[in-house]
């Protein structure tokens, strides 16, 4: 990985910055960790992650207070400027990365863009450069909620990675294990009999730079059927990508029976914020939530 001269941080000292950095943010107050505690649940090909809040009172205080500032008309952009309580590194001339307020996922990072741009836009080649580096600093879980009913809660264009593990019990993701099953080529998308939604899955090399990442995304769209030369974006999108394997899945809408899911909810992790709805979670199964959000494969 070449590091540009805007790059503030040496080759593998990201992690170490993000560290420091999370220690920094909770003795301050900055850093607002959402406290859940969790279960696994087993439906269909994946053995899902469900978190439950711990502390319902705290999330509903956040959503209140972003609501009641959009609608007395403030902007609600944190990013712009962003909390530097919060920030961790320069990525580049574009790009920075910063702490997630409200993480459920210890060290959870976004890869913001410096100026604003619309979170509604296509990927750029700027950002898979960022996310590349951020990859090869962390072998972790990388994702972008394009859009709204993708589960985005910020208009302004943020990518987003989690450190291993995702699983507190340091089990391996539940998405990874159903990728392990395919014979992944470099030359087609491929979509996984075990997924009963719309998606295309590719592999990615060792040490896949900006332009391979650009390259495999915009393949994988034009897999869907989505023209990612219309330059507004026409469909919402989840995009997940680790160092080995690429994988996007089409949106039709945000939730299902009041339970939102974003790209980890294609992971494997779901977020509920009640006992009740865990039970009714389990009697549906999580698979049904993914396939009610996302597009029905139709031999599938």
């Amino acid at each position: 990985m070449v590091y540009s001269p805007e790059v503030e941080l040496a080759p593998g000292d990201l992690w170490r910055k993000i560290q420091q950095q999370t220690r920094h943010a909770l003795d301050c107050g900055a850093l607002k960790s959402i406290d859940t505690h969790y279960e696994f649940v087993d439906h269909g090909s994946m053995r899902f992650l469900v978190r439950i809040l711990a502390n319902l009172v705290r999330k509903e205080k956040a959503d209140l207070a972003q609501s009641t500032r959009q609608k007395q008309g403030q902007p609600v952009n944190p990013f712009l400027p962003y909390d530097l309580d919060l920030f961790v590194a320069n990525l580049s001339a574009t790009h920075l990365c910063l702490l997630n307020k409200y993480n459920v996922v210890d060290h959870h990072i976004l890869i913001v863009t410096r100026a604003f741009e619309d979170q509604d836009t296509w990927l750029t080649r700027a950002d898979f450069a960022a996310l590349a580096l951020t990859l090869a600093e962390i072998d972790g879980l990388a994702f972008y909620n394009g859009g709204r009913l993708a589960g985005a809660s910020q208009r302004h264009k943020h990518l987003q990675l989690v450190p291993p593990p995702l699983c507190p019990d340091h089990s391996p993701l539940p998405l990874a294990t159903v990728v392990a099953n395919l014979a992944l080529t470099p030359t087609a998308p491929v979509e996984s009999p075990m997924l009963p939604f719309r998606h295309a899955i590719m592999p990615l090399g060792a040490g896949a730079d900006g332009d391979t990442l650009l390259t495999t995304y915009r393949t994988l769209l034009a897999y869907l059927g989505v023209d990612w030369n219309n330059p507004t974006q026409t469909l919402p999108y989840n995009l997940l990508a680790t160092r080995r394997w690429m994988i996007a899945v089409p949106r039709q809408r945000e939730s299902y029976e009041s339970i939102p899911v974003n790209s980890l909810g294609f992971a494997g992790s779901l977020l509920v914020k009640t006992p009740a709805q865990l039970a009714w979670l389990k009697a549906i199964g999580p698979m049904t939530v993914l396939k009610q959000v996302a597009y029905q494969s139709p031999d599938r």
